[in-house]
């Protein structure tokens, strides 16, 4: 596949390519541009005269553009390309790739819908001396370009929450995929094209991080960049954007906490456990990574936790029974498992997994008696399938271990008092906390992002991020209600 720029499929300039390769069966799948930096000069060249073109057409026929867009995701057809990306480049289960797009359809609806209804505020004028004649209105204009950093780990579903709201509020787009996952999103961009996006409103550029995205980030013609990915990238990225004092919106590092209370349903509690991690391989950044469990039932909570994921399925992608498939590649996989092996090195017991195999396939891995001076405890984020279980006696120590981290993200408890719940969520340094209920939650209209390394520039959601995708205007009309000379 290749890039598109200016409506236009292209090349990269020097002729360099990268291949993907699917996770699952480590076969390459198909190849695609490695952009040069004179193809990002061009793509940001036609995506400002793109940000002029697109925000002169209504926002009515921008959110026709995005229901047809949604409409078009779940065409058989397309519907099933999708899918097939999102098994092959990402290894996805089917069941998981299907649900994604449908999602991921949802979402753009959202977003079209909220946009009809996201209008300016009249601003009381007798509130202060002096302005009582005064009609002051505020509005919405566009950004003007914004660059999408999209992940490897849901790259349809975390397109459409950048890309759309960004040009539903008439902002050009220029997107830079994950090089593990760009097919997808080439894909998605010409059926944006398709819908009736402006060809100079959309653009998509390939290749590694370290080349092309900071190119982009660090391109002076850009106005913003919205980014989901690691603390380093996000450092790489923000040191880019301060140079020009680009807008940035990021989400980047997690390491979730998982309260689990002695007086909780515990088989809930094993169940959302592991319907919280073994989505996605355990590759998704608000996933519970670290169980704090309470010391009087933390053996019945092993026992239970070993017998649940020894029954998780893996294996053929394409069987609708499979709970679990491969993580992103085989370094990936590598980083996983020298994770577990230290973490086991620094006094935890395995009970059981522990193993990589098939290059890229994580054994589900139960980590007992894992402590607070483990890494793994505080700045250690394991994107795999690996459950850390830290005991505790007393809530303000389940608190202590939850908060003694420097990310955010999200967090969870799990208890059946809900004065206790309501206590503990008031107190988690986190964008927020699901009581009964693994952190893996995302409701698409949720403020979602993080504090501390994990989040700046504002949350993802539908009424949110349309927001962020906006420079508010000021209009003040003074004296407009002077009655003086009226006959």
């Amino acid at each position: 596949m290749q890039m598109i720029i200016g409506g236009r499929k292209a090349d990269s300039a020097d002729g360099k390519t990268f291949d993907v390769i699917a996770p699952a069966t480590m076969q390459v799948i198909d190849s695609v541009p490695s952009a040069a930096k004179t193809d990002v000069d061009r793509a940001v060249a036609y995506a400002r005269l793109g940000a002029k073109e697109w925000a002169a057409v209504p926002l009515y026929e921008r959110i026709q553009t995005v229901y047809r867009f949604a409409d078009l995701l779940e065409q058989p057809e397309h519907f099933q390309r999708l899918v097939e990306f999102e098994c092959t480049e990402n290894g996805k289960p089917i069941r998981m790739a299907e649900e994604d797009i449908h999602v991921s359809a949802y979402i753009c609806r959202a977003f079209a819908e909220k946009a009809r209804n996201f209008s300016g505020d009249m601003i009381p004028s007798e509130c202060e001396e002096g302005t009582k004649d005064d009609l002051i209105l505020t509005l919405y204009e566009p950004l003007g370009v914004v660059a999408c950093i999209v992940p490897f780990n849901y790259p349809t579903n975390l397109y459409c929450f950048k890309a759309i709201p960004a040009l539903l509020m008439g902002n050009a787009v220029i997107v830079k995929p994950a090089s593990d996952t760009p097919l997808a999103n080439i894909y998605i961009t010409e059926l944006l094209l398709k819908a009736g996006v402006l060809p100079n409103a959309i653009q998509i550029v390939t290749g590694g991080g370290g080349t092309v995205g900071n190119w982009l980030t660090d391109h002076p013609d850009i106005d913003a960049v919205s980014v989901t990915g690691s603390c380093q990238a996000g450092k790489q990225i923000m040191t880019n954007c301060a140079k020009h004092l680009h807008h940035c919106h990021m989400e980047l590092g997690g390491n979730d906490p998982l309260i689990v209370f002695d007086d909780c349903d515990l088989d809930l509690a094993i169940q959302e456990t592991v319907a919280g991690r073994i989505g996605n391989a355990g590759q998704t950044c608000c996933a519970s990574k670290r169980y704090i469990v309470q010391n009087t039932i933390r053996p019945q909570f092993v026992e239970k936790l070993k017998t649940a994921l020894e029954q998780v399925k893996t294996g053929d992608l394409y069987d609708y029974d499979t709970d679990m498939g491969p993580v992103i590649s085989k370094k990936a996989a590598i980083e996983v498992e020298q994770q577990i092996q230290k973490t086991i090195e620094q006094g935890a017991f395995c009970v059981c997994g522990g193993h990589r195999y098939k290059h890229t396939y994580i054994e589900p891995t139960l980590l007992d008696a894992v402590t607070t001076d483990m890494d793994v405890a505080h700045d250690m984020e394991i994107f795999g399938p690996v459950f850390p279980v830290i005991g505790f006696d007393t809530i303000d120590e389940a608190l202590a271990i939850a908060n003694d981290i420097p990310y955010g993200l999200q967090s969870a408890v799990m208890t059946n008092d809900i004065k206790k719940a309501l206590y503990v969520a008031r107190r988690m340094e986190a964008g927020a906390c699901i009581i009964n209920g693994s952190s893996n939650y995302r409701h698409n209209h949720q403020a979602f992002g993080g504090r501390k390394m994990t989040g700046i520039g504002g949350h993802e959601g539908v009424s949110y991020t349309l927001a962020e995708m906006c420079n508010t205007k000021t209009i003040a009309l003074k004296r407009i209600f002077d009655t003086k000379g009226i006959g």
